[in-house]
C-alpha cells in the first residue's frame, strides 16, 4: 500500500492551515512542500517564512521538495523550520554526497529527486548513502511548470530503479511527483514506487478520502 502525499501548492494559498487540515481529513500521510528558486527552476513559490508558519498548524508530517540551486546552502534552515522529510536535486549545482549527509545528520529521511531527463544509472554510486528511511523522489512531469501531464516514459525508470534497489538488497522508498491520478497512481505502483505525490487530484476531488483510498490501490 502507497504512501500519500498532498501537494499543497494545488491548494487554496490564501487557506494552508484550512488545507493541511483538509489533507489531514483525507487520511493522506504527509503534506507535500514545493519549494522553487526562479534559478534552477523557472517559477517561485514557498520559502522558508511559510514553512515556519505552516509547521505549528499541523500535525502531518512536511515532505519538502528543493527545487533550488543551491540546496546544501539551506538544509539546516529548512529542518529548523519544520521540514519532516526533505529531497533536493541531483542536477543541482550542491555536491549530491555532501547533500544527502546534510540531511541525513538531522535524522530526518533525506531524498534525491530526478528530474525526467536524467537517467536512474546516476543514482547508481549514490545508492550505498540512501538508509532505509531514505527515498529517490522520480519526477513524471518537468519539475516547475504547472499544467503538465504525466510523463509514462519514466515508468521504466521506476522499474530499473527498484532493480536496482534490489540487487543491492536496499529498502530505500521511491516517491513519484507529477500527473497523479487513480490511473497513473496505479501504474507507478505497478512499476515499484511506494510512495505517492497528488495535488489537483486529491484536493480537488468530490472525496478527498475518497481519492486517498485510490491512489494507495486499496
Amino acid at each position: 500500500m502507497a504512501l500519500i502525499s498532498a501537494s499543497i501548492l494545488n491548494g487554496d494559498l490564501a487557506h494552508l492551515a484550512d488545507v493541511a487540515e483538509a489533507v489531514r481529513q483525507s487520511g493522506a500521510d504527509a503534506l507535500h512542500y514545493d519549494v522553487m528558486d526562479g534559478s534552477f527552476v523557472d517559477n517561485l513559490s514557498f520559502g522558508l517564512p511559510v514553512l515556519e508558519s505552516l509547521r505549528p498548524c499541523t500535525g502531518l508530517p512536511i515532505d519538502v521538495h528543493l527545487m533550488i540551486r543551491e540546496p546544501l546552502r539551506f538544509i539546516e534552515r529548512f529542518v529548523r523550520a519544520g521540514a519532516d522529510l526533505l529531497s533536493f536535486h541531483i542536477e543541482c549545482d550542491s555536491d549530491t554526497a555532501e547533500t544527502l549527509r546534510a540531511v541525513q545528520q538531522y535524522g530526518i529521511p533525506a531524498g534525491i529527486a530526478v528530474s525526467p531527463e536524467t537517467s536512474e544509472e546516476q543514482l547508481r554510486p549514490l545508492l550505498p548513502l540512501l538508509r532505509p528511511e531514505d527515498f529517490v523522489l522520480m519526477m513524471t512531469v518537468r519539475p516547475g511548470l504547472g499544467g503538465q501531464s504525466f510523463m509514462p516514459s519514466v515508468l521504466p525508470k521506476i522499474r530499473h530503479l527498484r532493480e536496482m534497489f534490489a540487487q543491492a538488497g536496499m529498502t530505500a522508498h521511491i516517491e513519484v511527483d507529477g500527473g497523479i491520478n487513480d490511473v497513473t497512481a496505479a501504474q507507478c505502483r505497478e512499476a515499484g514506487a511506494d510512495y505517492l505525490v497528488a495535488g489537483s487530484y486529491l484536493l480537488g476531488a468530490e472525496s478527498p478520502a475518497e481519492a486517498v483510498r485510490l491512489l494507495r490501490g486499496v
